[in-house]
């Protein structure tokens, strides 16, 4: 992160610190989905746990660095864009902790068939929002490496929506109950959600790059 903060190690370090759980969020976001899946219910459980801290301390390190900003008068010109894209950042764990808690208070009766499908989707997921991580990490230390983790996230985000588009036309064409097949579309829904997210993300950081280099 040299190439932005010049000035200080200590800004530097938190937004490591903030895009490490981020990302730890995501893994953490991919395994409770497989430990539900398989009724590993006590794994599950320790996910929620992790996640809850997670985003956490996300929240924290990104009020931290945010302060940070202000405080030391750092970058003036792109601070706007830097608070921007930490608060959106943090959108992506947000949405991850959500979607496990979700699971976990309304545990909704996916078939086993659907469970391939839904892993795939939480991958694809997983994957953009991975990859958003990687391009930020990218705008603060080598803004010319942005683009090469920015088309991964396009490239997931479409392959997440293309899957969720092939479980709900599984979902309803199948005999169970007009009730469970709306739940388990919700379903699909908010494990799609991360990759919006990321790509939401994605769009704003492909602005500030523009914005950095010309």
């Amino acid at each position: 992160m040299a190439v932005l903060f010049k000035r200080t190690k200590i800004l530097e370090s938190q937004i490591d610190e903030f895009l490490d759980a981020v990302s730890q969020g995501i893994i953490v976001f991919k395994h409770g989905l497989k430990n539900f899946l398989d009724n590993e219910m006590d794994k599950f459980g320790e996910k929620i746990e992790a996640i809850d801290t997670l985003e956490n301390r996300a929240d924290d390190l990104r009020r931290k660095a945010e302060s940070y900003l202000y405080s030391q008068s750092l970058i003036p010109e792109h601070r706007g864009d830097v608070l921007g894209l930490l608060e959106h950042m943090d959108d992506v764990i947000d949405a991850a902790k959500k979607t496990l808690n979700l699971f976990a208070l309304e545990t909704p009766a996916i078939p086993t068939e659907l469970h391939k499908d839904f892993l795939e989707l939480a991958e694809m997921a997983g994957g953009a929002g991975e990859s958003v991580v990687l391009a930020t990490r990218a705008f603060f230390g080598d803004i010319n490496a942005v683009k090469n983790h920015l088309h991964k996230v396009y490239f997931y985000e479409k392959e997440a929506d293309r899957i969720a588009a092939r479980l709900k036309r599984q979902i309803f064409d199948s005999k169970a109950d007009l009730s469970v097949k709306i739940h388990q579309r919700d379903f699909v829904a908010n494990v799609d959600n991360l990759s919006d997210m990321a790509e939401s993300v994605a769009d704003r950081l492909a602005i500030y790059t523009i914005k950095r280099t010309v």
